[in-house]
């Protein structure tokens, strides 16, 4: 047990290129080679706090080679507590020998697939010439979600939007030397038709991107509601676009901005034009031209969670 490696926030942070990750996610989707079962989601009781906590394991295996298992738990009462709602760590092990190699932050970890996967989506979806970028939504997601984009098309203008103005202007300011420029903006409705690609990351219970706003050849990223009573999008987003998931297994199923539609008779499930299994195998046509609006809703997959300890266990051992 005492080779066990332990990989930090601040490794993930510092040892992330975006285009590399994505590639990873990509053959990992490609592969067809992983084995990932439901992940498993375990609420209990928490009396201290009179709410229920949730633990989540998120396994998978690829034969022959690796395997791991990321445990998650999430205390939406935490805050009194001056801690995260979310904290969890992922094991990353040996498939062959059964023996753990790592000990992986999990919060970084997830951020940084996330985006990678909205990311490798974009490439089949939004228009190669994408050059603008309005982003929804002030948490940690934001800025990886930027980054991401920006690594696969050539964004040259970044809006972001947040609930606390303030925070939006942090992470302009935060983000002010990279490549493209980055404005802070008081609503959603002033840039919304205006750019190429939208990126939402919120716990929204309500719709903050309304189809009567989008234009021709736009592409939506929903990352954020990630429960059946949360969206992001409304209706008519659904109507008017071609609709993407990361998986069939978590898209049916976790988010309303895809299980409200279907339950209402807006969006029929053989209506789905593919997933990312499918779109990178080209076994599925992503976007079909430019005038094409095309909707990716993403609710994480512990295929993304292998691939990405991959990626940083092969970086640390390479130092």
């Amino acid at each position: 047990m005492e080779n066990i490696l332990q990989i930090d926030a601040n490794f993930i942070e510092q040892n992330t290129v975006f285009t590399a990750l994505i590639d990873k996610l990509k053959q990992s989707f490609y592969s067809q080679g992983i084995i990932v079962p439901m992940r498993h989601h375990h609420d209990f009781p928490n009396p201290t706090v009179q709410k229920e906590s949730t633990l989540l394991l998120m396994p998978a295996w690829n034969t022959s080679q690796n395997a791991g298992v990321k445990i998650v738990t999430v205390s939406p009462e935490n805050g009194q507590f001056n801690l995260p709602s979310i904290q969890g760590v992922y094991i990353y092990i040996d498939a062959v020998k059964g023996g753990i190699k790592a000990i992986l932050e999990a919060k970084s970890l997830t951020v940084k697939r996330t985006a990678a996967a909205s990311a490798l989506a974009s490439t089949y979806l939004s228009k190669q010439d994408s050059n603008s970028l309005l982003m929804i939504g002030t948490g940690a997601l934001s800025t990886n979600l930027i980054k991401a984009h920006a690594a696969v098309r050539p964004i040259k203008t970044v809006y972001i939007w947040g609930r606390n103005f303030e925070k939006a202007q942090a992470i302009a300011s935060k983000l002010k030397n990279e490549k493209f420029t980055i404005q802070a903006i008081r609503t959603i409705k002033e840039k919304i038709s205006d750019v190429d690609i939208i990126s939402s990351a919120t716990l929204s219970k309500t719709p903050l991107v309304f189809g009567n706003y989008l234009k021709k050849g736009q592409h939506v990223d929903l990352v954020g509601a990630y429960k059946v009573d949360m969206r992001e999008a409304d209706d008519d987003v659904i109507t008017k676009a071609s609709v993407f998931v990361d998986t069939f297994q978590g898209g049916l199923k976790e988010s309303g901005d895809i299980v409200i539609p279907i339950q209402n008779g807006t969006l029929k499930k053989e209506e789905i034009k593919a997933d990312l299994f499918q779109l990178t195998s080209n076994k599925k046509q992503g976007r079909l031209n430019d005038d094409e609006i095309t909707v990716f809703k993403s609710v994480g997959h512990a295929i993304e969670d292998l691939a990405a300890a991959t990626y940083y266990y092969d970086k640390f051992t390479n130092e």
